[in-house]
């Protein structure tokens, strides 16, 4: 769990959901729920396609290379949801307050993300089992 101060400034981005057939995954929530899918992008070894849901969004992931981390994770897991995103109004400071309540993190500064955002992942044995993303 964060820290309530990084809380209270966060709100969910996006749901990654870590996916074996893009297409047929996007079919689904454009056929059925009338998502439009956007335009896929690449990054970190994947395949991003985003669908708008709300005020939130559904991140559908397919791998372009097994050693990347979706590719491990379809691996060892399979389809399902691979993370939740939370928009932070300030990633360095929400970085800052997880060092110092001790939570782990995957990324000690912030890389590229999809749609020209800056990220950075907590650990999941440091969030109840779920892979986190902050995101600017």
């Amino acid at each position: 769990m964060l820290p309530p101060e990084v809380q209270r400034d966060a709100a969910l981005a996006h749901v990654g959901v870590a996916v074996q057939d893009l297409a047929g995954a996007a079919a689904f929530y454009r056929d059925v729920l009338g998502l439009a899918p956007g335009a896929p992008a690449t990054g970190d070894g994947a395949t991003i396609v985003c669908l708008e849901a709300g005020s939130a969004a559904v991140e559908l992931l397919t791998s372009t290379d097994p050693a990347s981390p979706i590719g491990k994770f379809l691996a060892r897991h399979g389809p399902g949801i691979h993370h939740l995103c939370f928009r932070v109004p300030d990633l360095d400071r929400a970085l800052e307050r997880c060092r110092a309540a001790g939570y782990r993190l995957i990324d000690d500064v912030p890389r590229p993300g999809a749609g020209g955002h800056r990220v950075a992942f907590l650990h999941p044995k440091a969030t109840g089992g779920i892979l986190l993303e902050l995101s600017d």
